[in-house]
């Protein structure tokens, strides 16, 4: 099952049929939604008891409140490569050798609920870069006990110059106006399948100028694993996302322009499509 924000309320989706599940009148009616430890059985009862909606996916928000969104990185081999890549000349280079091979993953600050993109709106690039990438990454929902309740699709925006001049600059390289896109809905699993696919396209009018696929089997480290040190000594009220690292990196040659459009899409959750401003 899908679970679906809009304005006027959350709604659930199965097998194509759309369902009213509950109104929203603020962020923190979502939050209560997603905290409630009944929330799959509710999508279930709406699902078998209620009658079909209309639903208009133009009208689709990003599936956050209140949360917090943060990220995980260098989970995959591709990521720890590009990372080394970027930053050999900064001195950097065996840091992202060492945690990828290291017990403590990399965690970090990505995005608050308001800086989130609604799927369909315009991402940004930093003013200030000269390298941007967009990196596809399975997001997962975890509520305030620190359970995974479903997963989404992530988009974390990446100034790779900024991050390649100096490790230290992360938060820069990666916090920022319009730097964070999800949706288009939560699939509701409490432990995403290792054979999802995700996929990324990058058009350029109206062309396909990049395109890459990789499997959550490429995924080093297990994602209750990742919310595990992400909740430890640490506590989340209106629980979080959090987004599993990409192992789809466009090559050293490649960085996003003003009106490009990025089409991320998971098994099971479906497209996240949003233009570069």
């Amino acid at each position: 099952m899908k679970l679906y924000r809009r304005s006027e309320g959350a709604f659930v989706e199965d097998a194509g049929k759309f369902c009213f599940l509950a109104p929203l009148q603020s962020a923190d009616d979502w939050d209560a939604l997603l905290g409630d430890p009944n929330l799959p059985d509710r999508a279930r009862s709406a699902i078998d008891d209620g009658a079909q909606s209309h639903f208009d996916p133009a009208t689709i928000l990003a599936p956050v409140g209140n949360q917090e969104i943060w990220a995980a990185g260098v989970t995959y081999y591709r990521s720890r490569t590009a990372r080394m890549e970027e930053s050999k000349d900064a001195g950097g280079g065996s840091f992202y050798d060492r945690v990828y091979a290291a017990e403590r993953p990399e965690l970090f600050f990505k995005a608050t609920g308001r800086r989130v993109v609604d799927p369909g709106k315009p991402v940004r690039i930093r003013s200030d870069a000269k390298w941007s990438v967009p990196e596809p990454e399975l997001t997962l929902v975890v509520n305030p006990a620190g359970a995974i309740i479903g997963c989404t699709i992530g988009n974390d925006m990446s100034s790779r110059d900024i991050e390649g001049e100096n490790p230290l600059y992360l938060p820069q390289a990666k916090v920022y106006n319009g730097s964070c896109a999800l949706g288009p809905c939560i699939l509701l699993t409490s432990e995403p399948s290792r054979d999802t696919a995700i996929r990324l396209e990058i058009l350029r009018s109206g062309k396909q100028t990049f395109s890459a696929a990789t499997t959550l089997r490429e995924l080093k480290r297990e994602p209750k694993e990742l919310v595990s040190f992400l909740y430890r000594d640490n506590s989340f009220p209106q629980g979080a996302f959090l987004m599993t690292g990409t192992g789809i990196v466009p090559g050293d040659d490649f960085t996003l322009q003003h009106g490009d459009l990025i089409r991320i899409s998971i098994d099971g959750i479906g497209v996240l499509e949003n233009p570069v401003a």
